[in-house]
């Protein structure tokens, strides 16, 4: 029963923290599938998304940084949790839809060398930015005690242990997190697959100037999915943030294992980028938990491994092999 007990404590680990690989590598894969942009400051959306939540959420001391030089103490709207779920997506979702705009697209044509350099400089930008205004220290992000609270109605609870058949006490907020990340991924995936903007995105994809004859204006579409793309990456921050430090370095921290997570599940691929954040996030608990020194290569030996077998990725298409 002990064996069994710490392999599902195992796989459930694995799934929450590849939920968060998920929840970035689904916006950059559909960027990179859709608009064929290499978005090398994906990481820095997550770096804002995480500030924003808690910005929003909480309300925390100020020790160092340019904010705390200027006479500020603390930093946070301290609105809730629910707030930050609701807000910031919608936040970084205009970000993207303003680097979108005044950034990729005019990157579009342009070799990949190109969009790499020019985004990966905004990301090191945003990171320099955030060092100077909250200084280098890790900012505390408490995990929520209830969510969906207003009025009289108390909400539910998301902090603390809750027990599991043969698991025993598994913290709530992980669960919560696998939770969101499904039904968040589920909604993308049926709007791409099952609707007439998701239409025209995939016919885009294949042929953008057939599409432009027909009358259809495909930089309406694009700019969409860069937006949602970008909203992905700021839930991501937000639901991660309570479950690691946050500090002005982990956008750049976290953007390669996404990198890796739409590579090995396939560039364009929903299912794909599931799949490998999934074998991402299972290979890093396992790890963590019997041979921690070679948690981070083993991310790296399964992507030499795919690439190896399957250039294409697990679930990507010959068409669109990275």
């Amino acid at each position: 029963m002990s064996l069994l007990s710490d392999v599902l404590v195992i796989l459930l680990n694995g799934l929450q923290q590849g939920a968060i690989y998920v929840l970035l590598a689904v916006g950059l894969s559909i960027i990179l599938g859709t608009l064929k942009f290499v978005n090398f400051a994906h990481g820095a959306l997550y770096l804002v998304g995480t500030y924003a939540g808690l910005f929003v959420a909480l309300n925390v001391p100020l020790s160092n940084g340019k904010l705390a030089e200027w006479g500020f103490s603390s930093f946070g709207l301290d609105i809730g949790f629910f707030a930050a779920l609701i807000f910031v997506p919608l936040f970084v979702f205009g970000v993207g839809l303003l680097m979108e705009r005044y950034l990729a697209r005019a990157f579009y044509d342009r070799p990949d060398t190109d969009q790499i350099l020019v985004t990966f400089g905004l990301a090191i930008v945003v990171q320099e930015l955030f060092r100077v205004l909250f200084g280098s220290n890790s900012l505390p992000f408490e995990q929520p005690e209830r969510i969906l609270s207003f009025g009289s109605f108390a909400g539910l609870p998301v902090s603390g242990p809750i027990a599991l058949p043969i698991v025993g006490n598994f913290p709530q907020w992980r669960l919560w997190v696998i939770g969101i990340t499904a039904v968040l991924v589920t909604l993308v995936y049926l709007l791409v697959e099952y609707t007439d903007f998701g239409l025209v995105v995939r016919a885009g994809t294949r042929d953008a100037e057939m599409v432009r004859l027909l009358g259809i204006k495909i930089t309406r579409p694009y700019i969409v999915v860069f937006g949602i793309g970008a909203a992905l990456a700021g839930v991501a921050g937000v639901v991660g943030g309570p479950l690691n430090v946050v500090n002005p370095t982990i956008g750049t921290n976290i953007l390669v294992p996404a990198f890796l997570t739409v590579v090995i599940g396939g560039v364009g691929s929903i299912a794909g980028a599931v799949l490998g954040g999934i074998v991402f996030g299972l290979t890093t608990a396992a790890l963590v938990s019997f041979a921690p020194a070679w948690s981070q290569v083993g991310l790296y030996a399964i992507a030499a491994i795919v690439l190896l077998t399957r250039p294409q990725g697990l679930l990507g298409d010959e068409e669109v092999t990275p």
